[in-house]
């Protein structure tokens, strides 16, 4: 083993991330470590999920069913934007941003940190978008893993999230009703 030749090489990936992350966002600061860190950190978090599933043996099924699919895009949504939206949830993501204000019904609009390595993760905790894509993965596995449980837990976000729905159209008709 060469460890002078890995030790080039290594100097030699560092150079081109760091000229990489000059040449790329111009004079506008972005986070690629921290990116680079989050994809890593989410591969390495399916890949356990992936082998919990096939050391316990479960079989994947051959496709997905369609009810399946609806009830975690709308339990997705509804717990993604939980917790990165929701008043409730603030202490969870406030080593990580910073407060901005009220956002809608509800929810906070919070800014991340940047400090290091909180940018990445103030990013991920504030952004229902990136937030789903842990989510959906950690329901998919619950399916297959515990789907009784993780079914009912979906069932009682998509029921929220309907909530969400009354609760919104019933405001915005009382304004209508009462506002004009």
């Amino acid at each position: 083993m060469d460890t002078a030749a890995d030790g080039r090489f290594a100097e030699r990936l560092r150079r081109r991330l760091r000229h990489t992350e000059r040449t790329y966002s111009a004079e506008e600061h972005r986070p690629l470590r921290g990116y680079l860190a989050a994809m890593t950190a989410f591969g390495a978090y399916t890949a356990g999920w992936a082998a919990v599933v096939k050391l316990r043996g479960r079989a994947l099924p051959d496709r997905p069913l369609p009810w399946d699919v609806a009830l975690t895009a709308v339990a997705t949504f509804r717990l993604s934007r939980l917790l990165s939206k929701a008043s409730v949830t603030s202490p969870l993501r406030a080593p990580f941003t910073t407060f901005q204000g009220p956002q809608g019904p509800a929810e906070l609009h919070e800014e991340a940190r940047s400090e290091g390595a909180k940018d990445t993760v103030g990013e991920l905790l504030t952004c229902p978008f990136c937030m789903s894509v842990w989510v959906a993965s950690t329901l998919t596995a619950g399916q297959l893993l515990c789907p009784r449980a993780t079914r009912t837990a979906m069932g009682a976000l998509t029921a929220l999230a309907g909530a969400d729905v009354l609760q919104l159209t019933y405001s915005a008709l009382v304004e209508k009703t009462t506002g004009d």
